[in-house]
């Protein structure tokens, strides 16, 4: 297995993390039930869940009016993609047995 397909596995994981649990956190609200703390979300998002989240946040139009999620994950989402890239295309080529 390559760095770059253990890369793809770790973001399909995290977006899909996001996704769930900007839908569930959603769902929590409208129930008036135990929310998932914001700094969880962002973690989330900033761990590499950046696409799900932003796709959960405007799907289910949550945790849009607050400015940190709002330019907060695409910036996040900037570096995931530097940082996919710079792996990728970088002077080191990474193995992993």
């Amino acid at each position: 297995m390559t760095v770059f397909q253990v890369i793809i596995y770790y973001l399909v994981t995290m977006n899909l993390l996001g996704f769930l649990f900007m839908g569930l956190d959603k769902w929590k609200a409208k129930k008036r039930a135990w929310r998932i703390p914001e700094a969880t979300l962002l973690l989330i998002a900033g761990l590499g869940g950046a696409v799900g989240s932003m796709i959960g946040m405007h799907l289910f139009r949550h945790k849009t009016r607050h400015w940190y999620f709002v330019y907060g994950i695409p910036v996040m989402l900037a570096i995931h993609i530097l940082l996919v890239l710079f792996i990728w295309k970088g002077p080191v080529q990474f193995i992993v047995l």
